[in-house]
């Protein structure tokens, strides 16, 4: 199945039209006419139905023919806050092979010890969607805008939150301290991890000290393993 997004679309959607690029694809590229049936969600749980009514290359237009509701598969709400990545490559995997898996919301912090302080959102928002599209999900994960790592914390959590670092000291495994349907945060550090002072804060603020296993592992790897284990948790 070939999966579109479009965000603005609703329940009282009727008619859909394309921006240029899209249309361009639509026609040029997959070659689809009039008559023709898109699969289109809004990111929001919803997959609709539209026949393509004007096939143009410049303004396609479709007609709402059926709405499903596709509730997310997975039953729990997982936010990882992750570190970017000195090569973006990396934390851009990363985003894409979350969302394969399932996410509901990432925050990109801002640490001591972060290489890279500016991000793209814009850029990983069109990952997000392209990953959500090829994995045929019809929920996008939420994608928040940086923010430094102390600022953070000062938050009001209602949810589990675990922060994974290196240092020495009393961790528990993941799978020990997450239960099934929890709503759970996962702090993921940089390259050069979380400092000393940004792990007692996080402890302050009763942030569980976790480890994901006992190899070192890169910023994007530890995020994806928190990723996977929360899914392999609540399967």
């Amino acid at each position: 199945m070939q999966l579109f997004y479009n965000s603005e679309i609703t329940l009282h959607t009727t008619q859909l039209t394309f921006d240029k690029i899209e249309s361009r694809h639509i026609v040029r590229v997959l070659r689809k006419k009039e008559g023709d049936i898109l699969k289109i969600t809004n990111g929001k749980g919803l997959l609709f139905d539209a026949e393509i009514n004007f096939a143009n290359d410049k303004k396609c237009q479709a007609i709402i023919v059926a709405k499903e509701e596709k509730p997310k598969p997975w039953k729990y709400y997982l936010h990882i806050a992750i570190a970017p990545t000195k090569l973006n490559d990396r934390i851009e995997w990363f985003l894409e092979k979350a969302t394969e898996i399932g996410i509901d919301e990432i925050t990109p912090i801002i640490c001591h010890n972060s290489e890279r302080r500016v991000v793209k959102l814009e850029r990983f928002e069109k990952i997000i969607q392209s990953a959500m599209k090829q994995s045929l999900k019809f929920t996008l994960p939420k994608l928040n805008k940086p923010i430094k790592f102390q600022d953070f914390l000062k938050q009001d959590f209602t949810e589990k939150v675990c922060i994974a670092h290196c240092e020495d000291g009393e961790k528990k495994l993941l799978k020990t301290v997450i239960h099934p349907s929890e709503k759970t945060t996962i702090l993921i550090g940089p390259e050069g991890d979380f400092s000393s002072d940004e792990i007692k804060n996080a402890l302050e603020k009763n942030c569980i000290p976790i480890s994901l296993g006992e190899s070192r592992l890169r910023t994007e790897t530890a995020g994806l393993v928190a990723v996977q284990n929360i899914s392999f948790i609540n399967q």
